[in-house]
């Protein structure tokens, strides 16, 4: 039986976001229906309502979730009704080119719920990468259900869901950072701040974070910079090369995604090493680099999807070592909140004032 919910959509490009009634169907073959327990806000809902995705709105807006299986349809195997689960955006599909090589981290063929969900006068809704969490419940591809330790907090388990992975992953699996490399992050939000984390977990001597906020700089200390440099006052370049015995960083993760923060990016790292594209542009924005410059500085540039992740080998992980006390995935939640708060966690997230704000439902 269709069941109505309150869920966050975002009507048209730059209109304010509202709680609307949705209706979720029964989930079909391969579906979960899933009742959401806390989901964060991300930027990336922010560019969906900014039309900086696509324009297919109205759009459930929300995916950073975890929630209970409340039921399953046919043929579905991952997950049984009463299951806390993770929700991703990259269903592993197994039959993909990618996949059948070994590689389902990159598969290129991830799947989302073939049922829309609607509102009452029937309007589809596009749920933001394939999921619509800023919901009660939701209908999700039930690939897109990761099984994790139940005792751990739902608003700390959702953070994976997006990015707190994105960045980890960005560092550990794009950026393969080894032991005793030197790294720099261009950009300390919470993707950035989790890419510290994961060049620290990674064994990283030397961790140095860029960013043009102060506040934003302390807090990349807690979380394990070694060294931090504001770029509003600093060639950040120079810096970091200052930093490195004049070479530059072996791994450095660019978490803005703007063209003159890529730059940066790209003349900060050694030779032959390694830059990591996480943050996400616009589709308007062009590079422009001397051809020359590619050439003689070697290395490697890379753009991570979803941290190169794989959520049934990552997330686990993820959370036991969360449980373990060797990451702090909880520092990244900095406030909880209702529904109706969505367009003041936007707007605080744009002034730079948390690292996450996390709905939570009762």
């Amino acid at each position: 039986m269709t069941q109505q919910v309150q869920g966050v959509v975002a009507p048209g490009k730059n209109e304010p976001v509202r709680v609307e009634t949705v209706l979720v169907p029964d989930p079909g073959p391969g579906e979960a229906v899933v009742k959401i327990q806390a989901c964060g806000v991300c930027h990336t809902d922010l560019h969906y309502k900014q039309g900086g995705i696509n324009d297919d709105y109205p759009f459930l807006l929300g995916h950073e979730a975890a929630g209970i299986v409340e039921s399953v349809g046919e043929d579905v195997t991952e997950v049984t009704p009463g299951d806390f689960v993770i929700l991703n955006w990259r269903a592993v599909c197994g039959r993909c080119r990618s996949c059948l090589r070994g590689r389902p981290q990159y598969c290129f063929d991830t799947h989302n719920a073939q049922q829309k969900m609607t509102l009452l006068d029937g309007t589809e809704l596009s749920p933001a990468l394939g999921i619509g969490a800023f919901a009660e419940k939701t209908l999700v591809a039930a690939g897109q259900c990761t099984k994790v330790d139940p005792s751990v907090s739902p608003a700390v388990a959702g953070l994976l869901g997006c990015g707190v992975m994105a960045g980890i992953g960005a560092a550990l699996n794009t950026g393969q950072v080894g032991r005793g490399d030197s790294v720099a992050v261009i950009g300390c939000g919470g993707v950035g701040d989790a890419a510290v984390v994961g060049a620290r977990l990674a064994g990283a001597a030397k961790i140095i974070a860029v960013d043009i906020d102060d506040r934003k700089l302390e807090t990349a200390r807690t979380m394990g910079a070694t060294h931090t440099v504001n770029s509003r006052s600093t060639d950040p370049v120079e810096a970091i090369r200052e930093l490195t015995g004049g070479h530059g960083a072996d791994v450095v993760i660019e978490a803005v995604g703007r063209p003159e923060t890529y730059k940066q990016a790209f003349y900060a790292r050694d030779l032959a090493g390694t830059v990591v594209l996480v943050g996400v542009p616009t589709p308007d924005m062009r590079l422009d680099l001397p051809l020359i410059d590619v050439f003689g500085r070697g290395g490697a540039l890379k753009s991570s999807w979803y941290g190169d992740c794989l959520p049934s080998r990552d997330f686990p992980m993820l959370i036991d070592l969360h449980q373990q006390g060797r990451i702090d995935l909880a520092a990244f939640v900095t406030e909880t909140i209702g529904l109706g708060d969505i367009e003041k966690a936007f707007a605080r997230m744009h002034e730079g004032d948390v690292l996450r704000s996390v709905v939570e439902f009762s």
